[in-house]
């Protein structure tokens, strides 16, 4: 289960890929522009006001996270879905997902053939996190693999469910779309408190940490997380009242009907 207030604790952090993202988009009036993965809709909310005269569409697997969308008020259709079962229509001219796909097994052959059925000239954009070398998920597989864990949760964790740039940019531009794909590593200075949890593990309870906190009775997730701690304060210290915490993520936006040497 998705908690959209534990999710947003750090809401400024997790948006600005989403900026750079979009920013990347050229569509001038796209008929229908859908937000695939649209969590608690703020950041959907933004491609309303960038295009006031489209239809603006939200999907997202977690009820909590629809709920919580449809309180903003805003000019978008939201819904609860299933990303793997979402096809375009005709009308569709942008897509975006964004931190979504690294949840999805097998998410490459998702965007070829999203990339195959969107009209021609329409826009797919897509941003994941691309972190799971770092001392923060290399902490979570270290604690998952002792004892009592080891057997429980390394199977809910995932080495590298996501592919570099390059590789999406193939990918893509062998299904006839101009592409434009990067990585970019924020540096986020997230603010410690005497009084609260390391920030690292805070962050890290908005996503990586839910399937283990699902998998654990409430004393076994007390245990691990104390323990998971003790590692994160180890390689994030705090400085000067804050931790430096760098955050990897990886971007491609294409554009169908498009010819790979095109620059988008």
């Amino acid at each position: 289960m998705w908690d959209p207030t534990t999710y947003l604790r750090y809401g400024d952090e997790r948006s600005r890929p989403f900026h750079d993202l979009i920013a990347r988009i050229s569509a001038r009036q796209p008929r229908t522009v859908v937000d695939l993965g649209c969590g608690p809709g703020q950041l959907t909310a933004v491609l309303a006001e960038r295009w006031p005269g489209s239809r603006v569409v939200g999907l997202d697997s977690s009820p909590e996270m629809i709920e919580r969308a449809e309180e903003l008020g805003v000019p978008v259709e939201f819904g609860v879905g299933d990303v793997r079962d979402w096809r375009p229509t005709a009308e569709v001219d942008v897509v975006v997902t964004n931190a979504l796909l690294q949840w999805v097994p097998g998410h490459q052959e998702l965007l070829r053939r999203w990339a195959r059925q969107l009209p021609s000239g329409a826009w797919l954009a897509a941003q994941v996190p691309g972190n799971f070398d770092a001392p923060s998920h290399r902490a979570l597989r270290a604690v998952a693999a002792t004892a009592p864990w080891q057997g429980e949760l390394l199977p809910l964790l995932r080495e590298a469910p996501v592919d570099d740039p390059a590789d999406y940019a193939a990918l893509l531009a062998d299904a006839g779309c101009a592409v434009d794909a990067w990585e970019t590593t924020y540096v986020h200075l997230l603010p410690a408190r005497a009084d609260a949890a390391h920030p690292v593990l805070s962050w890290m309870e908005g996503t990586a940490l839910r399937p283990v906190r699902a998998a654990l009775t409430p004393d076994r997730w007390a245990d691990f997380r104390a323990e998971l701690e003790v590692r994160l304060a180890e390689a994030y210290p705090v400085r000067q009242g804050q931790v430096y915490f760098p955050f990897r993520r990886v971007f491609v936006v294409a554009r169908t009907g498009g010819r790979a040497e095109e620059n988008l």
